[in-house]
């Protein structure tokens, strides 16, 4: 996804400039962080206060100059007006944070909100057309069966969340006024490996093939992950 995430960033901005970031639902910071050794100014946003020191944990450890550039604020990603005004970033991060959203809608507009002109809104969504995969391919054919009909999911953690689909997707960044410029799949065929499992020797070869799949029909198309870029018109 980070590889997606850049090539997107490179073919919209001039090379060299520094974006203004917005990372909502940051998490750990890994993305944030990422970004802002990049060169760029980042804010991460995010409301759970466990992931927060984590974040800030890493960012300490950072140099000076890369601290500088990321700062991290406690608060809600549906609550994006009360912190920034708009259009005060070039890029909106939401990553991993619209499962856990009942009504992604007034999020999403929020969201389109923050962005400038031409801006990059990049949205990393549990796959609602393709939630039979994962209980499948483990052999649970019930759990399949049920999946087809269906956008509610229960994840790994254990907890009882939604799914996306991709038509409905465009729909809605097209009536916030980002409409879609693309989509990847993410998580094309590592999605059954378990949790903690060992990474391979050839972990080269596994993203290449990975990043290959997620930009390559029909393999996008059943991938656990859909990472859609949208730009504000």
């Amino acid at each position: 996804m980070a590889r997606q995430l850049d090539e997107q960033i490179v073919g919209r901005f001039p090379v060299g400039r520094r974006l203004r970031v917005l990372d909502v639902g940051m998490g750990q910071g890994t993305q944030a962080l990422r970004l802002a050794r990049a060169g760029h100014q980042v804010t991460g946003l995010e409301q759970d206060a466990t992931m927060i020191a984590a974040a800030r944990e890493s960012l300490a450890g950072e140099p000076e100059g890369i601290r500088e550039r990321m700062r991290i604020i406690e608060g809600d990603g549906r609550d994006t007006g009360v912190h920034f005004l708009p259009g005060s970033f070039d890029v909106v991060l939401c990553h991993g944070v619209l499962m856990y959203v009942e009504e992604p809608d007034p999020l999403l507009a929020g969201l389109a909100r923050m962005l400038a002109h031409g801006g990059l809104l990049s949205l990393l969504v549990r796959n609602g057309d393709a939630l039979a995969i994962r209980p499948g391919l483990s052999g649970d054919w019930s759990g399949a069966l049920a999946a087809f009909d269906t956008t509610a999911y229960c994840n790994r953690l254990g907890l009882h969340v939604r799914a996306d689909r991709l038509k409905d997707l465009t729909s809605t960044l097209a009536g916030i006024g980002a409409p879609l410029h693309t989509w990847y799949g993410v998580r094309v065929f590592t999605d059954t490996a378990a949790d903690g499992a060992e990474v391979p020797a050839d972990v080269e070869t596994l993203l290449a093939v990975e990043e290959k799949a997620g930009r390559t029909d029909p393999y996008r198309g059943v991938a656990a992950l859909l990472h859609l870029c949208g730009v504000r018109g």
